[in-house]
């Protein structure tokens, strides 16, 4: 009996060990991801590192798969920390969430066009604007 609770902990251990093995390659996979879309959307990857936030099952073709959701941060003007979402399916991302941010007009095309101050999403709009900070601040 002895032996065969023995194989039973090792067989655990293995599993545990392999589990652990693929947790790891998905997560760089999610850093590199999460890097390429940075360089793409012109934002910088904060601490070059994504964290596991969530698991969910989500149905695919009729079949269920695990989705993974990371969380990491980037800075849009270097001063400033945001928030951003990565999902993957597998080895393949299947969303994303980065912030945006509101360009300002700048004052030589505006020329008493508008009032001076950030322009206002247009109404019933779930789009909410960033604007750079002014102050230096750390947070």
């Amino acid at each position: 009996m002895s032996d065969l609770s023995n194989l039973l902990l090792l067989l655990v251990l293995v599993a545990i060990v392999g589990l652990w093995l693929k947790l790891s390659t998905a997560r760089e996979r999610a850093v590199r991801e999460a890097r390429q879309q940075c360089l793409q959307h012109g934002l910088q990857l904060l601490d070059e590192t994504v964290g596991l936030r969530g698991v969910r099952l989500r149905r695919v073709n009729g079949l269920r798969r695990l989705e993974r959701c990371y969380g990491f941060e980037v800075s849009i003007d270097g001063r400033d920390r945001e928030p951003g979402r990565l999902w993957m399916l597998d080895d393949t991302m299947s969303s994303l969430s980065l912030p945006t941010i509101e360009l300002l007009p700048s004052r030589e095309t505006n020329a008493g066009s508008m009032p001076p101050g950030p322009a206002l999403p247009a109404p019933g709009s779930n789009v909410v604007p960033l604007r750079p900070r002014s102050d230096d601040r750390l947070h």
